[in-house]
């Protein structure tokens, strides 16, 4: 059996490390890799390559800093040839990315069966560019990995499953990820010496959305919130390019520490050890609550309702006086989170097994 694994964002590349190691123990399947290029930083991607042991890419399609239309467009053409030379059994999508629709719509027009991994997320918001892609890419799929019930629930109420696709409630990736490297992480990582926040109580802080980095009120009210909690807790934010742009861009103040974009073991390292986090990421909201670590959500809804209903996670939007309430409400509480939500750290086992079913 071939899997043609398509891949285009760093989170996407932490998930494929499991199920990639996880395919190399079968003797009988076989991965080809594309790196569509989506979210693509040379030195960043060097990183994560040699710290995470992911295999080299087959393909590095080289796309990026385009609009969603150009940058999908161009995808789907790229990719439907990949997949006629390389002949796959299935194709091998992760969640919401461009990089993910395509691969899912290329597949589909060749008769590929196509495998969705985080598959049955749902913000409601469909102006939101990743809604899209989750529900058409599950509309598409064959093979629907359900990191939770809930995802499991918005499938069914879809009628999901009903057309003949296969709905698998296989826990999250990201926690089988967070478990195996967290360790790593303590023994590696640099992070806390490099930027002195050993034994020190610090906020960790992520933005990167574009809802949030294009719009210059949301993204002034922000950051008017962060430099204000800098004033009594140093607040620590990875600055991405689009964020780093567009705070020069509308020359907005920013009286806190910003440092180049981290790799996976150093921002395993930093939730560790922070007093909370602050962000409009899907992802860093799971590891806050793998880490026992409450986080407030700069976004108007989240994906991960089961954090907000576990009292892990916290909708703030965009607005200061939220966002300080909310962090001074949560100072000095103990965020003690006990429900397995996102499985038992076997997803990834899960996934291959049920593809080499397939």
């Amino acid at each position: 059996m071939k899997i043609a694994t398509i891949l285009g964002a760093r989170p996407q590349f932490i998930k494929a490390s499991m199920i990639s190691n996880k395919i190399s123990d079968y003797l009988n399947m076989s991965e080809v890799i594309v790196h569509t290029g989506q979210h693509f930083d040379e030195n960043m991607s060097r990183i994560f390559f040699e710290e995470m042991g992911i295999p080299k890419p087959d393909y590095n399609l080289g796309i990026n800093s385009m609009s969603h239309g150009s940058m999908t467009g161009r995808m789907l053409e790229k990719l439907e040839k990949i997949i006629l030379l390389e002949k796959p059994d299935w194709v091998l999508v992760y969640g919401d990315t461009n990089s993910t629709l395509a691969g899912s719509l290329a597949a589909a027009k060749l008769g590929v069966p196509i495998a969705h991994i985080e598959s049955g997320l749902r913000s409601f918001k469909m102006i939101m560019p990743e809604e899209i892609n989750r529900i058409l890419t599950d509309r598409l799929s064959k093979l629907l990995f359900c990191p939770t019930n809930t995802s499991v629930k918005n499938l069914k109420n879809e009628g999901i499953g009903d057309n003949g696709g296969r709905v698998v409630l296989s826990g999250d990736v990201m926690y089988d990820a967070y478990l195996y490297f967290k360790e790593e992480a303590k023994k590696m990582s640099p992070i806390l010496r490099e930027l002195n926040l050993e034994n020190s109580k610090f906020i960790l802080c992520t933005i990167h959305r574009p809802n949030n980095t294009d719009d210059h009120k949301r993204l002034e009210s922000i950051l008017k919130a962060l430099n204000s909690l800098n004033k009594r807790l140093r607040v620590v934010l990875p600055i991405h390019p689009r964020t780093k742009a567009a705070i020069e861009r509308n020359q907005l103040s920013a009286e806190f520490d910003f440092i180049p974009p981290v790799s996976f073991l150093n921002i395993l390292e930093l939730i560790r050890n922070c007093c909370l986090v602050i962000t409009d990421s899907g992802g860093l909201q799971k590891e806050a609550y793998f880490a026992g670590k409450f986080c407030v959500t700069l976004r108007d809804e989240t994906e991960w309702v089961e954090l907000v209903d576990e009292g892990a996670t916290f909708i703030a939007g965009s607005e200061t006086d939220t966002i300080l309430n909310l962090v001074e409400d949560l100072e000095g509480k103990e965020a003690v989170f006990n429900k397995k939500l996102y499985g038992n750290g076997e997803a990834s086992t899960i996934i291959v097994e049920e593809l080499a079913r397939a």
